[in-house]
């Protein structure tokens, strides 16, 4: 069994390491990356397969604190309404390199708070998907919801568009932590907007909460997770607070000094995560859960659980396209992003170019480290003959990566001829294994807590 001593020893209270929803990282993506590339990625999709599309909202009626996602504040409609027609406009370039027959299998709109859009405006910017590509046969259409921002007509407007799943950001139920964060949404607004979304025929709810945030207790995360549980979510992202005010700046308005400990976090993470378990809910990766008959859980089973930008997902599809300032997206060749300043991306728009300025072209081992980590990350096992066969690589490349591992964790993995497997004990250790498997070098951005 692996003691809180031992894992104290391995440095995990103090590491901080990337949360791997891309290998390499994005502080690792080259200004070499452009337009020309993306379009010609874009051309080389093959005909009528399915893609997956992330839509990126930036806009926010309030900035709460706690939150290091890329969002701007508004109090007026007319930036948003501008921003859709930029959205539209990148749709319709998009379409010009779109080979015939390509679907849509994945439609994620994010933000940010993409429910700051009126219904109208919903309407009109879900046509202007659909005139580019229209759904799959077997598809999801999920959209992050506030519930403070959102009622009946802009829910209704989104069931006409095809939503299958709405995701709400709950963070924390406690008033007292709510105020500290800067985010002010009570159980019953939450329970009243999970109870119109599947009044509107939605019947799929995803949630996000979070652990380590200031002034949480067990008893605290314990109340919190048993109102989030009483809303019935099909799936539940369970992630830590990841506190960095020298990338995010809102955040020195949290008081440093009301965050938990290491320990306390690992203690929190793990209260919260009994929680869900005794409520039936099947466990999903590192920090995610979700009912047996959820699909999420479904394709765990199956072994094709992923990981991409949004966390865990069971998005099949090779190619992510990400519009909106910001966005990443991922082609076999490699990863773009576009602009990240919502000014910058309307001008190349404006001009009928796609706003791409950073990137990665896989090279060297890429592929192989980044299934390495995806496999870890998803299944905590890492197949030797999956790595071979996949990449066409020799025994030996596989071996030396997995016993460097192996001997960086003294020997709490186990590790057999058929590959590499962490035990459910050292699981709390996931993030920095999957950092041994990382040939790039770490971030000097910074990165949140191994715990």
């Amino acid at each position: 069994m692996v003691t809180k001593s031992q894992l104290a020893k391995l440095g995990l209270f103090d590491a901080r390491v990337p949360r791997y929803t891309s290998y390499p990282t994005a502080p690792h993506f080259s200004k070499a990356i452009g337009g020309a590339v993306f379009a010609d990625w874009l051309e080389r999709i093959p005909e009528r397969s399915n893609v997956s599309f992330y839509i990126h909202v930036p806009f926010c009626r309030r900035l709460c604190w706690f939150c290091a996602c890329r969002t701007q504040g508004t109090q007026s409609d007319a930036p948003v309404a501008a921003y859709v027609e930029t959205l539209k406009s990148e749709l319709a370039l998009l379409s010009t390199h779109l080979p015939a027959g390509v679907k849509i299998s994945r439609l994620h709109w994010g933000g940010g708070t993409p429910t700051l859009l009126k219904a109208g405006m919903i309407r009109d910017l879900a046509g202007a998907v659909a005139d580019v590509a229209p759904f799959a046969d077997e598809y999801d259409f999920s959209v992050e919801i506030d519930p403070n921002e959102i009622d009946t007509a802009r829910l209704e407007a989104l069931a006409e568009a095809g939503m299958t799943r709405a995701s709400i950001g709950v963070q924390d139920f406690d008033p007292m932590i709510q105020e500290t964060i800067g985010r002010l949404q009570s159980y019953d607004v939450t329970r009243d907007v999970a109870d119109m979304i599947r009044g509107c025929g939605i019947h799929s709810l995803n949630t996000d909460i979070l652990y380590g945030l200031p002034h949480q207790t067990k008893a605290r995360m314990t109340e919190s997770v048993q109102k989030l549980v009483s809303l019935n979510p099909d799936r539940v992202a369970l992630y830590g607070y990841a506190h960095v005010p020298w990338m995010a700046r809102r955040q020195a308005m949290i008081p440093s000094d009301a965050l938990p400990t290491p320990e306390e976090r690992l203690a929190l993470f793990d209260t919260a995560r009994r929680l869900f378990l005794w409520d039936g809910y099947d466990e999903i990766g590192i920090d995610h859960f979700a009912r047996p008959e959820d699909s999420m859980a479904r394709v765990q089973k199956a072994g094709q659980l992923r990981r991409n930008f949004q966390g865990y997902t069971d998005d099949p599809c090779d190619v992510l396209i990400g519009l909106g300032a910001s966005s990443i997206s991922r082609f076999p060749q490699g990863y773009v992003q576009n602009a990240a300043a919502t000014s910058v991306h309307t001008a190349y728009i404006r001009r009928g170019e796609f706003s791409s300025e950073r990137g990665h072209v896989f090279a060297g081992d890429d592929l192989l480290r980044g299934r390495m980590i995806e496999a870890l990350m998803c299944d905590f096992r890492i197949d030797t003959d999956e790595m071979m066969s996949r990449f066409d690589v020799p025994r030996r490349a596989v071996d030396q990566i997995l016993d460097d591992a192996d001997q960086a964790f003294a020997g709490l993995l186990s590790r057999t001829k058929d590959g590499l497997f962490v035990p459910h004990e050292a699981r709390p250790l996931t993030r920095m294994i999957a950092r041994q498997l990382d040939a790039y070098a770490l971030s000097k951005a910074g990165h949140s807590s191994a715990v």
